[in-house]
C-alpha cells in the first residue's frame, strides 16, 4: 500500500509540473515573434536557442542533481527542481525583452531535474514486474498534464499572452508546497552512497553508461529517439502556426489531443500490450509507429490531417517505457539515480543539438534561400532517425 501511495504522490507532482509546462507552449511562438518583431517561421530559430540554453544547463547540472539524490534522497532534489521552475515562469511572465526569456530558461535548466529524480524515485519503489508499468505512469502524467495545461493556456490567452505564464508560476509553486508537506522519501538509508564529483560531471556521467555494455546499443537507440522527437517537440507550434495559420488556442487544443492520446497509450495500452508481447516487440512496434506518424506529418496538406496523423505517432509511445525498463533492469538499486541522471544528460545532449537542428531546418526550408518550400523537412529527418533507432535496438537485443 505504501508503494502505491508513493506512486500516487509522484504522479500528482509530475502532473502539476507538466500542466505548468503545457500552459505556456502554445503562446511561445507569438511571444517570441512579438518581442523580436519577426515572423513566426523566423521565431522558430529563436525558440530553438531557448530550448538550447535550457538543455545545455540541464546537461551540466542533471548529473550533479542525480548524484546528490543518491546521497541525500530524491525528495529534497525534487523540491529544489520544482522551485526553480516556479522562478522561471515568473521571469517568462514579466520578460520585457528576449534576453529575459533567455535568463528564465537558464535558471530552469540549472534546476530542471524533476523528471530525472522522479524516474529514480520510481526505480526505487519498483520491481522487475512493475517497472515498465510504473515508468508508463510518468508518460501518463505527461499526457494528462498536456490535456489540462494547453486547454487552460488557450483559454487564458483571452486575458493576454502573458496570462499562462502567471498561472504556470502559481501552479508550480503550489506544487512545490504540496511536495514539501506530502511527498515521502523513497531512497532508504542503506541504498545511499556518497556524492563524488568524478561521477557527477556531465561527461563522466555519460562515461558511466560504459559500465553497462549490455545496454550500450539500447542507450544509442534511445539517443536517436530523443533526437528524432525534436522534429515534433521543437517545431509543432511553429510548423502549425506557419503551415495552417493556427492560433495559440488551436495549438493548445492540438496539444490537448496529443495529451489525451498519450494518456490512453501510457496508462492503458502499455498495461495491455507490453505484458503480452514483451518489452522487445514493444520497442520495435513503437518505433515503427513513430516513424509512420512523422512521415505523415511531413505530407499533411490540411489542418484535420495533423489531428488524424497524431494517432499513429502517439501509438509510438509504447517504445519509450519498454526501452527504459530494459535499460534500468540491468542496473543495481544504489545506482538508479546515477543511471537516470546519465540518461537525462544524454537527453539534454540531444536537446542541445535537436532543437537547433530541427528549428534551423524548418526555418531554412521556409525561407527564400531554400531550393524548394518544404516546411515538413524536420519530420522527414525525424522519421528516418526513428527507423535507424529500431535497427540499432534490434542488433543490440539480438547480441544480448
Amino acid at each position: 500500500m505504501k508503494k502505491k501511495a508513493a506512486i500516487g504522490f509522484i504522479f500528482v507532482t509530475l502532473l502539476v509540473d507538466v500542466i505548468g509546462w503545457g500552459l505556456i507552449i502554445p503562446v511561445m511562438p507569438s511571444l517570441i515573434a512579438g518581442l523580436k518583431h519577426i515572423t513566426v517561421n523566423q521565431a522558430s530559430k529563436e525558440g530553438g536557442w531557448l530550448l538550447f540554453v535550457y538543455a545545455f544547463m540541464q546537461f551540466i547540472c542533471a548529473p550533479i542533481l542525480g548524484n546528490l539524490s543518491d546521497q541525500y534522497g530524491r525528495r529534497p532534489v525534487l523540491l529544489f527542481s520544482l522551485f526553480g521552475f516556479g522562478v522561471d515562469y515568473i521571469f517568462l511572465g514579466f520578460a520585457p525583452s528576449f534576453g529575459w526569456l533567455f535568463l528564465g530558461r537558464t535558471i530552469s535548466g540549472i534546476t530542471g531535474a524533476s523528471f530525472t529524480t522522479a524516474s529514480a524515485y520510481i526505480a526505487d519503489i519498483s520491481n522487475a514486474e512493475t517497472r515498465a508499468k510504473n515508468f508508463g505512469l510518468v508518460g501518463a502524467a505527461f499526457g494528462l498534464g498536456f490535456i489540462i495545461g494547453p486547454a487552460i493556456g488557450g483559454l487564458l490567452t483571452g486575458w493576454g499572452i502573458r496570462a499562462p505564464f502567471y498561472a504556470a508560476a502559481v501552479l508550480t509553486l503550489m506544487n512545490w508546497l504540496y511536495g514539501y508537506f506530502v511527498l515521502p522519501e523513497s531512497l532508504s538509508k542503506e541504498n545511499r552512497r556518497k556524492f563524488e564529483w568524478r561521477r557527477a560531471n556531465p561527461l563522466g556521467s555519460l562515461q558511466n553508461l560504459k559500465k553497462y555494455p549490455a545496454v550500450a546499443g539500447l542507450i544509442m537507440a534511445l539517443t536517436l529517439v530523443y533526437l528524432a522527437s525534436h522534429a515534433v517537440q521543437s517545431n509543432w507550434s511553429y510548423y502549425t502556426a506557419y503551415r495552417f495559420s493556427w492560433t495559440p488556442k488551436t495549438i493548445g487544443i492540438s496539444l490537448a489531443v496529443i495529451g489525451a492520446l498519450v494518456v490512453m497509450v501510457q496508462a492503458g495500452l502499455i498495461r495491455l500490450i507490453t505484458p503480452r508481447i514483451g518489452n522487445e516487440r514493444s520497442i520495435y512496434t513503437g518505433l515503427l509507429f513513430y516513424a509512420i506518424g512523422m512521415f505523415l506529418f511531413a505530407m499533411a496538406s490540411q489542418s484535420w490531417m495533423m489531428f488524424a496523423f497524431l494517432i499513429p505517432y502517439c501509438l509510438g509511445g509504447i517504445a519509450g517505457p519498454a526501452l527504459q525498463a530494459t535499460i534500468s533492469g540491468h542496473v543495481p538499486p544504489n545506482t538508479q539515480g546515477e543511471l537516470q541522471g546519465s540518461l537525462t544528460s544524454l537527453m539534454s545532449l540531444t536537446s542541445i543539438i535537436g532543437p537547433l537542428l530541427m528549428t534551423n531546418l524548418f526555418s531554412y526550408f521556409t525561407s527564400e534561400q531554400a531550393p524548394l518550400l518544404f516546411p515538413g523537412a524536420p519530420f522527414v529527418l525525424g522519421g528516418i532517425l526513428m527507423l535507424a533507432s529500431s535497427i540499432v535496438a534490434y542488433k543490440s537485443l539480438k547480441q544480448g
